[in-house]
């Protein structure tokens, strides 16, 4: 195997494939993020503008407050979980074909037009 060069990292990042993975990468992240911190910032502007809401008692000294914040908890493992799969599923297999090009020596040079655009 011979040693890569700076050169080679940019190509393979201008080239067709790694475009891919990073545009189903970022299809995922992005709408994932978004979600996430709109929930996070509901709870904190309900926590801080709708205090008599959030300390409506459920069950005990079990209020609103807390369950959303426990649910915060749960969201995160869920949205870990779902990454999870989908990288299994979606990611794993273009990184994996993508690292045997360029270990084999034939991942694809970007085209000319491709180069001069970056």
């Amino acid at each position: 195997m011979t040693p890569h060069t700076g050169d080679d990292f940019v190509e393979v990042a201008n080239g067709p494939e790694f475009q891919t993975l990073r545009r189903t990468l970022r299809r995922f992240v992005f709408p994932a993020t978004a979600v996430f911190l709109l929930w996070y910032a509901l709870y904190v502007l309900l926590s801080a503008f709708a205090r008599s809401f959030m300390s409506t008692k459920v069950v005990g000294h079990i209020n609103i407050a807390l369950i959303f914040g426990l649910l915060q908890f749960a969201s995160t493992f869920v949205i870990a979980w779902l990454y999870a799969r989908f990288a299994g599923r979606r990611l794993d297999p273009l990184s994996t074909a993508l690292r045997e090009e360029i270990e084999a020596g034939t991942a694809a040079a970007p085209a000319e037009s491709e180069v001069s655009q970056a």
